[in-house]
């Protein structure tokens, strides 16, 4: 794992490189002519908007590779366990690593969506970055789903399928958005991933690590005060390099992890 979280590193530094060469050849007149998202207009987080840069919230757009950093290590996770080298082969997501990869493709999307957004504070990019958002939230559901089904006998066609459905919905979440309040989506969605969290649980209580679900859950809960905090500008400075929405981005990532290790790892 040690080797697995080394690379990670390298690739989110290397990235990080790629980010601030953007950032420091480009600037704002690249998003010129793109209608403006509502975030902006209101001046919805704490941190300055600054126009003439390339990236417009420059901490709460760099904050966004820490969903690359995880992103690439369950990709990493899935190569692996498609590999077949684990030494956990009783485990469930072990035998599909095809879920596992489409985990960590989400969570480079939302770093790359959610950086275009706080990057331009456009329409189009809020729209990226919600879909991001929600592809998270529904491929941890996806697993769910197939964790609690698991006696079912999932065929590998099945599993294809599983696949293509999953990315079907979260496609076709660029128009629910529209439709239905984010508020609204957003708690429905986190609540159906916990019921299918404790059903799992409750099933193999005598192999998971109960601990790694609490920490999740706790991560997520002090992450919406923060950004609660960020949004109503308590302990607001827009020019400071610690942003309450920057620290948003780290814990949903840390948190969105916790949930996917809860799955994949076991009790020896």
């Amino acid at each position: 794992m040690s080797v697995l979280l080394i690379r990670s590193f390298i690739a989110t530094f290397l990235m990080f490189g790629v980010w601030f060469i953007f950032n420091h050849t480009l600037n704002g007149t690249v998003w010129e002519g793109m209608t403006l998202s509502k975030s902006a207009l209101i001046a919805e987080y704490c941190e300055f908007n600054d126009t003439s840069q390339f990236f417009h919230q420059r901490m709460n757009t760099y904050s966004n590779l820490a969903y690359f950093f995880f992103g690439t290590l369950i990709l990493q996770i899935a190569y692996s366990d498609y590999q077949r080298s684990s030494p956990f082969p009783q485990n469930h997501l072990y035998y599909f690593p095809a879920l596992s990869a489409l985990t960590g493709f989400c969570f480079i999307y939302l770093s790359f969506g959610s950086a275009f957004f706080h990057a331009s504070l456009t329409w189009l990019g809020q729209r990226v970055d919600m879909n991001g958002t929600y592809s998270i939230t529904l491929v941890l559901i996806g697993t769910g789903l197939y964790h609690v089904l698991w006696k079912m006998n999932i065929s590998e066609k099945l599993k294809l399928i599983w696949i293509i459905v999953l990315v079907g919905i979260m496609l076709s979440f660029y128009k629910i958005h529209l439709w239905v309040s984010s508020g609204i989506l957003v708690p429905l969605l986190i609540l159906f991933t916990m019921i299918l969290t404790g059903i799992h649980y409750f099933q193999n209580q005598n192999r998971k690590y109960l601990i790694i679900w609490a920490i999740s859950f706790l991560l997520i809960v002090v992450a919406v005060k923060i950004r609660t905090m960020d949004v109503q500008k308590i302990n607001c400075n827009p020019t400071s390099l610690f942003q309450g929405h920057s620290v948003w981005h780290f814990l949903t990532a840390l948190s969105s992890f916790c949930s996917y290790a809860f799955y994949r790892f076991d009790k020896k």
